[in-house]
């Protein structure tokens, strides 16, 4: 059995391997966390592995592009790839085991199992992204299944899909906390993301501008109605030649649906999708 020490990294590309060390780790009473990405790490990536290594004895990140939850096939072939740097960057961290599967170890037959999440997954992304959330249960749920983790992290950047997990797990019993962790953002507050390589330097410089509209419309609650700061953002957004929002909707935070008055729950949070020349950009903001 590894001792999972500082600066000793397993890189494993089997689940039997993979299973092979978990069952060893859990035979001596170790904790194990699972840092769920799609590789092409940044520094919210690492926020959420600095927290699972400070909070589980065995830190296991897997790196892995799904394609059962993109629904373009361009998205898929130009999302960036380059596990060497990612696991680079995660011995640096002290990441225990880096889980870098083919999509054949994966998906060694097709999954054809549709999950029902009733409302939250039929808004937002849902709604433009048709099939993209089965596919992140899709993947989510084996990785679950195969590492059996203590906890598991996820950044609320992607908000959407941490209340979908959330569900997953209250709806099949899975025995694992769920982290939420908060965004991590550049200087100028964009929201840092693995799609931000593919934006051209302009586009860079205009990106931020995203975050900076949601932090603005905070002065205006609860003064102005739910629909007029609406309004306000995407105007705002759109009023920028290299921007072309695809949504912004304010939620109920557990629901997900749309509110039309701030009274109406105690948890609102706005959520927006933007195009920046062609790269879509997610960010969020808490309200109440």
């Amino acid at each position: 059995m590894q001792n999972f020490l500082k600066g000793i990294m397993k890189t494993i590309t089997t689940v039997s391997e993979l299973q092979k060390e978990i069952c060893a780790a859990k035979a001596e009473g170790k904790t194990v966390g699972l840092v769920p990405t799609m590789g092409a790490l940044h520094n919210g990536h690492i926020s959420l592995v600095k927290r699972c290594v400070g909070e589980n004895d065995v830190a296991v990140v897997s790196v892995f592009v799904n394609p059962t939850q993109f629904n373009d096939p361009n998205d898929l072939r130009n999302y960036p790839r380059n596990l060497d740097a990612d696991v680079e960057l995660l011995r640096q961290n002290d990441c225990s085991i880096v889980f870098a599967p083919s999509v054949e170890e994966m998906y060694p037959e097709p999954d054809t199992r549709t999950f029902d999440f009733g409302m939250l997954d039929k808004v937002m992304e849902g709604a433009f992204r048709p099939g993209h959330f089965n596919g992140v249960a899709q993947i989510v749920s084996k990785l679950f299944d195969i590492v059996k983790p203590h906890r598991a992290y996820f950044g609320e950047k992607d908000f959407q899909q941490l209340a979908i997990i959330r569900e997953m797990v209250r709806q099949f019993s899975i025995p694992v906390e769920i982290v939420g962790c908060p965004i991590v953002r550049e200087t100028d507050r964009l929201a840092m993301s693995s799609r931000n390589a593919r934006l051209t330097p302009e586009q860079r410089e205009i990106a931020p501008f995203i975050a900076q509209t949601l932090n603005n419309s905070l002065t205006f609650v609860p003064s102005k109605k739910v629909s007029e700061v609406i309004e306000w953002v995407t105007g705002k957004v759109n009023a920028l030649p290299e921007l072309r929002v695809e949504y912004f909707q304010i939620v109920d935070g557990n629901t997900l649906q749309p509110v039309t008055c701030w009274d109406e729950t105690e948890y609102i949070v706005g959520c927006i999708t933007v195009f920046c020349g062609d790269v879509r950009l997610i960010d969020n903001i808490r309200y109440k």
